[in-house]
């Protein structure tokens, strides 16, 4: 009789420990879904003019950072994560998470609704990566690269402008043209490359 119980008691402990072995060797889905919901809030910022291209780029920044550390993670382990490895990546996502809520909450903004040729380039584009981040197409480190770029271009047309009276030179526009058009080249060549986010 004290073996049968014993066994039962012993069968009970497996079924109990069962799920937290589970839960340690799983590979994450909360954090997963922790990237998908920041990826969109960022995204969401990039159509609404909340956030400027170089912040944009700053954030998709740290986002691939966070994502090579939990692939190195997961290497180290066998495809898995650690419950310490799980802890650590859901620390920095909170930093994360915060510092998009303090960008899209700052004075820094986007023009939505550009008059000039540029600027309407500029949100067309913007809205094409914003697609991207949200359909998965674009990866972190692909993001940054491409606001990266925008907020080169962005800078430039500052700085140009109020040298011309508020106004790009025919010459500065055709540059800008053709800065633009690489960078929507770039877009397309991320967009339907095979990774996915």
């Amino acid at each position: 009789m004290i073996s049968i119980r014993n066994g039962i008691f012993a069968a009970a402990l497996a079924a109990l420990a069962l799920p937290a072995l589970s839960q340690t060797t799983n590979p994450a889905p909360v954090i997963q879904e922790r990237k998908e919901n920041q990826q969109d809030r960022i995204a969401n910022g990039v159509q609404d003019g909340q956030l400027t291209a170089g912040e944009i780029a700053n954030l998709e920044k740290k986002e691939s950072a966070i994502n090579k550390e939990e692939n190195r993670m997961e290497s180290r382990d066998n495809g898995n994560l650690t419950a310490a490895d799980k802890a650590r990546l859901t620390n920095q996502q909170n930093h994360l998470s915060n510092q998009i809520y303090r960008d899209k909450h700052n004075a820094s903004v986007q023009n939505t609704d550009p008059k000039s040729e540029v600027g309407q380039r500029q949100r067309n584009q913007r809205e094409r990566i914003a697609q991207g981040v949200k359909s998965g197409q674009l990866t972190a480190g692909e993001t940054a690269h491409l606001e990266g770029r925008e907020a080169a271009i962005n800078k430039k047309v500052r700085t140009e402008c109020p040298a011309n009276g508020g106004k790009l030179t025919p010459a500065e526009r055709r540059q800008i043209n053709r800065q633009q058009n690489r960078t929507s080249n770039a877009i397309y060549r991320k967009k339907h490359n095979a990774r996915k986010s």
